[in-house]
């Protein structure tokens, strides 16, 4: 891994990545109405396998699940399973701008568990002047009168926060755990291997996991298998292989950013004030949070 500063290239496919994040949030909310989220998660991360495993292949990388990282590896595809389970399901209770939202301040939740349990990742003023922003975007998204906040809403907020919860613990084993020295291609492999053993028997017992099922979800389903945890992930791993990890992470911001607005546009989810002023707060966070220190 080098730290070459980002280039017209990676900045291109950031971008193209970020809306790709944002739009999947859409996508799988419309194939929840043909799966049930726990078989949806199960059946992505079984199919995406087997590319990775392809494209490891023919870049001959080197795939080492003992090298001391099997533990901390298996304990990430725990996690990964648990994190997308509460994030589907969040989208079967919500909106998709409300989960992207409060799902999307992983940095935050990753922020604050750094500063105490990793050595040389501590607050500085960026940080805590993000994080300060960050939530009380936070606090916008999910504020609604209590004569209005239906039990559908809590849930929906709860398991988005939930997710969030578990995408900062695992990106927390991927810096101080020995997962760390494992290569992206690895990690990448843990999570998909671990939570499809898991999550595809566990689907299986739900009596409704195949819903309403139809032509154009498939296609739907097959793209997000094929272009975002594929393709997506793929270039993910050589922008990390190439660039430093600072450079990369600055364009996390743009993530919700593209989720509102393809909530907006194919869900016709309402945009008002109150969320354009917690999407502007929570990416501003998010921005100052991964921004490096002067």
């Amino acid at each position: 891994m080098t730290n070459k500063s980002i280039d017209g290239l990676a900045a291109s496919f950031l971008i193209i990545f970020s809306i790709l994040l944002g739009l999947n949030q859409v996508l799988v909310k419309l194939v929840n109405v043909g799966m049930h989220p726990v078989f949806q998660v199960a059946l992505r991360s079984t199919l995406a396998i087997f590319p990775i495993l392809i494209y490891c292949y023919l870049t001959k990388k080197k795939i080492n699940f003992f090298d001391g990282s099997l533990f901390a590896g298996i304990l990430a595809g725990v996690l990964f399973a648990i994190e997308f389970i509460f994030l589907f399901t969040a989208l079967d209770y919500s909106t998709v701008t409300r989960v992207s939202l409060i799902f999307y301040t992983m940095p935050v939740w990753l922020c604050l568990s750094a500063h105490f349990l990793i050595k040389n990742d501590k607050l500085n003023f960026n940080k805590i002047v993000g994080l300060a922003i960050a939530l009380l975007g936070l606090v916008l998204a999910i504020y609604e009168p209590i004569s209005s906040y239906t039990s559908k809403q809590f849930y929906g907020d709860l398991y988005s926060l939930l997710a969030s919860f578990c995408w900062a613990a695992i990106a927390i084993m991927l810096k101080s755990s020995r997962l760390a020295r494992a290569a992206p291609e690895t990690q990448l492999l843990y999570k998909l291997i671990v939570s499809g053993i898991i999550l595809l028997p566990i689907s299986l017992l739900f009596d409704d996991f195949i819903r309403d099922i139809n032509t154009n979800l498939i296609l739907i389903f097959s793209f997000q298998v094929i272009v975002i945890m594929c393709l997506g992930f793929i270039g993910w791993l050589w922008v990390m292989s190439k660039y430093s990890a600072s450079s990369t992470s600055s364009f996390a911001f743009l993530t919700p950013i593209f989720g509102v607005l393809f909530g907006w546009l194919i869900m016709g989810d309402i945009i008002d004030l109150q969320i354009y002023l917690s999407l502007f707060l929570t990416c501003l966070g998010i921005y100052l949070i991964n921004k490096k220190q002067s």
